[in-house]
């Protein structure tokens, strides 16, 4: 399917899809937003990562901060906060560089290794994106984690990028209804940076009015 590039969806947007749909499709589709410590120091730690454009040779390996990636397939675009170059036979042309490479993808969190596969999803679709634009495969790729100040290699499979694609299939099906789902609340509700937005409570059983009433006793 062909997708308006004014259409695009967000890359990064499919790390809120996986933590929950309704947070995904509050932000992306209702413009909805909140700050709190996890997003402000993530934000930080980003602003050190990326400084669009640069690029830093460093024997035979070419680094590339704030890179602009996109895929027409997927119908996405966003930022590799670094795109790290190696230097092989086995690689591709980049333009303004001698030789060929191979290209890593490289992600920064502010935290530590989830159990979850959120940030692998996201570094994969960041992989699906440079192997559209560069007509290459990757294979592997990495993410530092803040916390723990250290880089873990990930394996971009081609499991992962088939979940990838089926999960951006499903958000563009969203997008383009413009619905915002209901799910089913949980714990992870309180660490939510749209809590306050998203009003949890209100997706039980129990009715607004139910609701209304008991706030006014309270």
């Amino acid at each position: 399917m062909a997708y308006n590039e004014d259409d695009y969806l967000m890359l990064s947007g499919i790390q809120h899809f996986q933590f929950c749909k309704r947070q995904w499709a509050l932000i992306h589709i209702e413009q909805q937003w909140e700050e709190n410590v996890k997003t402000i120091e993530g934000q930080h730690l980003h602003r050190n990562a990326d400084k669009p454009f640069t690029r830093e040779k460093r024997g035979d390996k070419l680094v590339v901060r704030g890179m602009p990636v996109k895929s027409n397939k997927l119908g996405i675009s966003g930022i590799c906060d670094v795109v790290e170059f190696k230097r092989s036979d086995h690689g591709v042309e980049v333009f303004g560089a001698e030789g060929k490479y191979v290209a890593y993808p490289v992600e920064y969190k502010r935290g530590k290794p989830k159990t979850n596969d959120e940030d692998i999803l996201q570094l994969a679709a960041q992989a699906i994106c440079l192997e559209e634009m560069l007509l290459c495969e990757i294979e592997v790729a990495y993410m530092f984690y803040n916390e723990i100040k250290h880089r873990v290699e990930v394996p971009i499979t081609l499991e992962i990028k088939h979940k990838v694609q089926r999960i951006f299939s499903e958000m563009q099906d969203y997008y383009r209804r413009r619905h915002t789902p209901k799910v089913k609340t949980g714990s992870f509700c309180k660490s939510c940076s749209l809590h306050n937005i998203c009003l949890p409570e209100l997706m039980t059983k129990r009715t607004v009015k139910s609701y209304v009433e008991g706030k006014i006793m309270e």
